[in-house]
């Protein structure tokens, strides 16, 4: 017999339900194992900010470059080339002498960038000084480049294009530059563009590059064309 008030474990050998501090030795806590995930600090929400910001402005100023020069390129490609039987105080010399050495000269270019048409001419002016021109037109990926290429063909054994400096360009833009070739029968003045489109030389007789960049705009002006 047992005595009142005093409770006795079933024979289950159930324990009574305790509810012991979180020491971390319970079966039962009132808290999570896992450590919440520390929040972001605004420094770094910040930090993080800045970065996304700069990689958006890199990648819309290298859409926006691309966008340009894909429309410098195809605003360029559409370029026709002339000879009109005058330009200024020049006249296109069609002596038979004269058509051959400007057939080399177009065919000597062509040969070292190919064209999709090539042309060349003689002209004079009144005071008896000359000016060999030929050039071509393609669509031409490095301007620069190949205009530079293009002023080796001027070169021999016994003279090169020296002092070759970038002049004005003009309003059909690209890049120009211009020459000096030294012999003993006198200096050559070589000046030569270049654009996306078109690309071109000439030889100027006697005459220094002061007048020989101008003359070569003038030249430009009246046989360069876009569509």
């Amino acid at each position: 017999m047992s005595d009142h008030g005093q409770q006795t474990p079933s024979s289950t050998g159930d324990v009574p339900f305790e509810i012991t501090a979180d020491d971390g030795n319970s079966a039962f806590r009132l808290t999570d194992d896992s450590d919440p995930a520390p929040a972001a600090s605004p420094q770094s929400r910040k930090a993080r900010t800045i970065v996304l910001s700069s990689l958006l402005a890199v990648a819309l100023a290298g859409a926006g470059t691309v966008g340009w020069f894909g429309w410098k390129v195809n605003s360029q490609r559409h370029t026709t080339l002339s000879t009109p039987s005058a330009i200024g105080a020049l006249t296109l010399d069609d002596s038979e002498e004269a058509t051959a050495t400007a057939d080399y000269l177009q065919t000597a270019l062509s040969a070292e960038i190919t064209m999709d048409k090539a042309v060349g001419a003689v002209y004079k002016a009144t005071d008896g000084k000359s000016v060999l021109f030929f050039g071509g037109t393609t669509l031409l990926w490095s301007p620069e480049s190949d205009l530079d290429s293009a002023f080796t063909l001027v070169n021999d054994d016994q003279s090169k294009v020296a002092d070759l400096k970038e002049v004005e360009a003009g309003d059909f833009g690209g890049t120009m530059k211009c020459g000096v070739v030294k012999s003993a029968d006198g200096d050559l003045s070589v000046c030569g563009w270049a654009d996306h489109g078109s690309l071109a030389l000439a030889m100027f007789a006697d005459r220094p590059e002061t007048e020989a960049a101008p003359l070569m705009r003038e030249l430009r002006s009246a046989i360069q064309t876009r569509s």
